[in-house]
């Protein structure tokens, strides 16, 4: 008897070890088969998380960095049957990634162990995730999220829920950046160098340049300004009333949220740093370049950066530094004057008016003083196989960019003042072969388009529902021009493998950069109002890039309540449609492109409205 029973008792033992054997191996099975069957993104069903339930930042070292981003690209031309397999819902990222800027994230940079220079600024320029480590989630909102205040209310007060860092107002409490009142955060105006006000520091730039009526905008001559290091961008703000246009640029540094204020008030900005990348704008872009304590070493490497600086301004362009190396009286501040004072001489510049915390120099309008330095002074002239318009992941150079025969003869940029240079062709037109009359038919094609766009909005907007604009394929520049009698601004992108058209967006008086869409955009999340794509998604299929990766990103960058135009073919469309449930999208109006004049009758018009959700804990902390 007692053998009988022990003998049961081991077999209930063997049996319960099998069953936990059998179902350990069937949980490998499904765990690693899914997570081998294939990277395509519509298997998503199947996998849930391409890193399920964690970010692109806690990946295997050892996994496979090499694979093809093509493997994760998604056709267009689906069956019906591939529908079983379309997302029910996308899961919501962490609530601590709802300021992620995936090409701009430090922790993964300290994840993969990347070697970087960090005197040289080299780990605040793009490292982007590879396709194995980036989220497949949705970014949420922070806790207690509000529709964000409207322009021209933003400039001056935002809520405190939208972006709750305080840091900069107490470390800048003497300075006027920010001041936090109840749920807002204020914003006096004021800036390292102009505790008194950003109006008043401007007018006093254009006093010493005698421009008339201390008006910097100089009658219209000087419309497109790069402030650099420009903190929460109040200059910027202040120069929109001057009809001149900033972009303005700071890195994610420790005061990391500033670029994130900037474009929450409505202001143009943009996320970079000059290190060791030539930043993404073409050569003569600028008619002032400014800089007002922004702690940069003009001086490091033989004055590169100066010279990348150069290279931004137009013939006669201004460079406007105000800094205590210009003032300030001590040796080491002596010393840098001095050093800087000759590089700018080196490089032809001149001082155009120098008082009190401020110094102006003008860069020529000619090659002449270049070609009249003595032999081997430095900085040399760059290679005259040099494109100062290749930007994309190019590498600054010590060099001074000399202008071309025809651009030494004018003298000049040629350009009309604005805004009437927003309409004329410009004289870099003949370097795309394009002609005056192709410039004035694609201005009118998209202002057409453009009419029939607000047709299309019209039932969910007021006049002052959008502000922050982005046209993701700018070409010309024409969608941004058609909309130059809205209380808006345009973020104008440029492919950086197609032409090179952004020098003709900034000689029409508009902002932009050079992006590749296969990567996360340099900007917050929720920084957009309007998002208009005009066949990018067939573009980047081109490409054999990821179609849900870019719906994410858009979504990411779109803020909540935010509107989508997607111009692109029916497969396209009809891509897109199968994931508004899956983002909280929401179809608003389809326009068939044959009804407008001269167009593609190939072309479908899509247009998207982005719920405003929050998650479970945002709503508990709401309460």
């Amino acid at each position: 008897m007692m053998r009988g029973r022990s003998d049961g008792a081991q077999k209930k033992r063997l049996l319960t070890s099998v069953c936990i054997v059998a179902i350990f191996l069937v949980f490998l099975y499904v765990y690693f088969g899914s997570k081998n069957s294939g990277e395509s993104a519509l298997e998503y069903g199947s996998r849930s998380l391409r890193k399920l339930g964690s970010s692109y930042l806690g990946g295997d070292e050892d996994s496979d960095l090499g694979h093809k981003q093509d493997e994760s690209a998604v056709k267009f031309e689906l069956d019906d049957g591939e529908d079983a397999i379309i997302p029910k819902s996308f899961p919501v990222c962490d609530d601590r990634h709802s300021e992620l800027i995936p090409c701009l994230d430090r922790n993964l940079i300290y994840q993969i162990r990347l070697k970087l220079d960090l005197s040289l600024m080299e780990h605040y320029e793009r490292h982007c995730p590879l396709p194995e480590r980036r989220f497949n989630c949705l970014i949420p909102p922070p806790p207690g999220y509000k529709v964000p205040i409207k322009w021209p209310r933003s400039r001056d007060e935002v809520w405190k829920v939208n972006i709750p860092h305080t840091h900069l107002a107490h470390e800048k409490s003497d300075q006027n950046w920010m001041v936090v009142k109840g749920d807002k955060i204020n914003f006096p105006g004021g800036g390292t160098h102009f505790h008194y006000g950003a109006d008043k520091y401007i007018a006093s730039i254009a006093n010493m340049l005698n421009f008339s009526n201390n008006n910097l905008n100089n009658e219209g001559r000087l419309r497109t300004v790069l402030d650099v290091g420009c903190g929460v961008a109040s200059f910027g703000g202040y120069l929109l009333s001057s009809n001149i246009i900033a972009m303005s640029l700071a890195p994610n540094d420790v005061h990391q949220n500033q670029i994130q204020f900037a474009l929450e008030r409505g202001i143009p900005a943009y996320l970079g740093v000059l290190g060791t990348k030539r930043l993404p704008y073409p050569s003569r872009s600028f008619e002032l370049a400014h800089c007002s304590r922004c702690r940069i070493d003009w001086l490091q490497r033989d004055g590169i950066l100066l010279l990348e600086l150069d290279r931004l301004l137009r013939p006669g362009g201004y460079f406007a530094y105000s800094s205590p190396e210009a003032y300030a009286q001590d040796e080491e501040d002596l010393r840098i004057w001095r050093e800087m004072s000759a590089l700018v001489g080196r490089m032809c510049w001149r001082i155009a008016a120098k008082r009190n915390q401020t110094v102006i120099w003008q860069k020529p309008l000619t090659n002449d003083c270049y070609l009249e330095r003595e032999p081997g002074i430095q900085p040399p002239l760059c290679r005259s196989d040099d494109d100062p318009d290749a930007v994309w992941g190019v590498s600054m150079e010590a060099c001074i960019t000399r202008y071309s025969d025809h651009d030494h003869k004018a003298r000049g940029s040629e350009l009309a003042p604005w805004p009437a240079r927003l309409t004329t062709p410009p004289p870099r037109l003949a370097d795309f072969g394009y002609s005056s009359e192709m410039f004035e038919k694609d201005t009118e094609l998209w202002r057409q388009r453009v009419d029939n766009y607000w047709n299309l909005l019209s039932p969910k907007i007021k006049s002052d529902t959008l502000r922050n604009v982005m046209d993701m394929k700018a070409n010309l520049g024409s969608f941004a021009a058609a909309l130059k009698d809205k209380d808006v601004w345009l973020m104008n992108v440029v492919p950086e493998d197609g032409p090179k058209t952004l020098k003709i967006v900034y000689d029409r008086g508009l902002i932009g950069t050079v992006h590749n869409w296969c990567e996360a955009f340099s900007t917050y999340p929720r920084t957009y109002d309007l998002l208009h794509a005009w066949t990018v998604f067939s573009d980047i299929e081109k490409k054999g890039c990821s179609g849900e990766d870019l719906l994410l990103e858009m979504d990411r960058i779109l803020r909540p309540t935010g509107f989508i135009i997607i111009r692109d073919k029916q497969p396209v469309i009809e891509f897109v449609k199968k994931y508004l449930g899956a983002l909280h999208w929401e179809a608003v109006a389809t326009g068939d492109s044959t009804s407008e004049a001269g167009q593609d009758g190939d072309e479908v018009v899509f247009v998207i409205q982005k719920k405003l959700w929050l998650t479970s804990e945002s709503f508990r902390d709401a309460e």
